[in-house]
């Protein structure tokens, strides 16, 4: 099983990950305090898609680490796949 070890991706991922386990204490606090269902469903909302968005960085960081180990691009080719896969998470985000 690969491992995630590109190092800015990592990083980007689990500081996204942080973002979301902080807005996931925010429901918690919400429902104790016995705010709207309405209010809470939006933040499970923005929650959802705060997990959508880091799962999708997590695939494209991926792909790319594998792309590069094992079609091992020189410098013109990586150009080329960095922006072929940042169309990817583009469109993929609009799938969304």
């Amino acid at each position: 099983m690969t491992a995630l070890t590109n190092g800015a991706g990592r990083t980007d991922v689990l500081n996204r990950l942080r973002r979301a386990e902080g807005q996931i204490r925010g429901v918690q606090r919400m429902i104790e305090e016995g705010e709207s269902c309405l209010k809470i469903a939006q933040q499970f909302s923005a929650v959802r898609k705060a997990l959508d968005s880091t799962y999708m960085r997590m695939t494209i960081c991926f792909m790319e680490q594998e792309m590069d180990e094992h079609l091992r691009p020189d410098v013109s080719q990586k150009e080329s796949l960095a922006a072929m896969l940042k169309d990817m998470e583009t469109l993929m985000a609009r799938m969304g």
